[in-house]
């Protein structure tokens, strides 16, 4: 690692890791961009100045020891390899009953390990929201709309949710309608959740039945490494929970990335959707 050396961007799935480089490259900052296959998006991958298999450890830290980097960011969504893949992959590097114990904890604690692997090889790991924190909702953030009394109290009732969610490793959001549970994110992603509710409000015609409301919220759980995992939303979000009916979006404020922040707001505010965000009991202190 080189103070002066460029910044390593391991990309993984979705828009936040172009939007990234792009920042980086408008700061005049120099990049290096190694695209998982699989995983990346085609723009990126043909950006890329590497492109590897996920799991493939022993190319990722011999590209990295050639680049010399002042810093690596792992950035984007990936799909969580099989146990035994996993296993297989981290044992060429660390002693296999130690990876074994790694892996059984859970996602999180898979995200750790391959934290810890880069730092015990000399690189410094830094956040996306460390490298361009204007891609961060701050606590002003907020569209025209604005929630109601019933909005509130869902708002409330899901951080309490998430929060006793923490410890067991599940998603970042949830859809809550008052106090009532509408659907809980689990390995599909927030999108595909928030379908999850629109499917519900159908009925056998197509048509959405008359209950209408609730909100999606979307926080970082309690403990979370945000280096590896942080929340995001962009203007698909939006469009999402206006088909299914939500009144609004609620994310928290200095842990939540938000995409194309302005078109986000734009998107909100036509479809009359609100979205603002809100601070998290569990953070001590917000990011920004």
């Amino acid at each position: 690692m080189t103070p002066q050396g460029p910044i390593a961007v391991l990309a993984g799935a979705g828009q936040l890791p172009i939007q990234l480089v792009n920042h980086l490259e408008r700061m005049g900052q120099e990049v290096r961009v190694l695209a998982f296959r699989g995983f990346a998006e085609a723009e990126l991958q043909r950006r890329a100045h590497a492109t590897v298999d996920l799991l493939d450890l022993k190319t990722i830290m011999s590209t990295l020891e050639g680049w010399r980097p002042q810093a690596v960011s792992l950035v984007g969504a990936v799909r969580r390899p099989g146990f035994s893949a996993l296993l297989s992959a981290y044992s060429l590097l660390r002693n296999m009953h130690e990876v074994k114990e790694v892996i059984a904890r859970g996602d999180d604690q898979v995200l750790r390990g391959a934290v810890m692997l880069l730092e015990e090889r000399g690189h410094r790991v830094v956040g996306a929201h460390e490298l361009a924190p204007d891609l961060v909702a701050a606590r002003t953030l907020t569209g025209t709309r604005h929630p109601g009394v019933d909005d509130h109290d869902a708002i409330a009732f899901g951080l309490e949710l998430l929060a006793s969610l923490s410890d067991f490793d599940i998603g970042q959001g949830a859809v809550v309608d008052r106090r009532h549970v509408l659907a809980i994110e689990g390995p599909e992603g927030t999108d595909r959740m928030i379908r999850r509710v629109r499917s519900l409000r159908q009925s056998w015609f197509g048509l959405r039945r008359r209950e209408e409301g609730g909100v999606l919220i979307k926080a970082a759980k309690r403990g979370q490494d945000l280096r590896v995992d942080m929340p995001t939303i962009g203007p698909r979000t939006v469009e999402e929970a206006a088909k299914a009916g939500l009144s609004g979006i609620a994310i928290g404020a200095g842990s939540t990335f938000v995409l194309e922040q302005e078109e986000t707001l734009r998107t909100a505010d036509r479809l009359g959707v609100f979205l603002i965000a809100v601070d998290l009991p569990w953070m001590e202190k917000p990011l920004v």
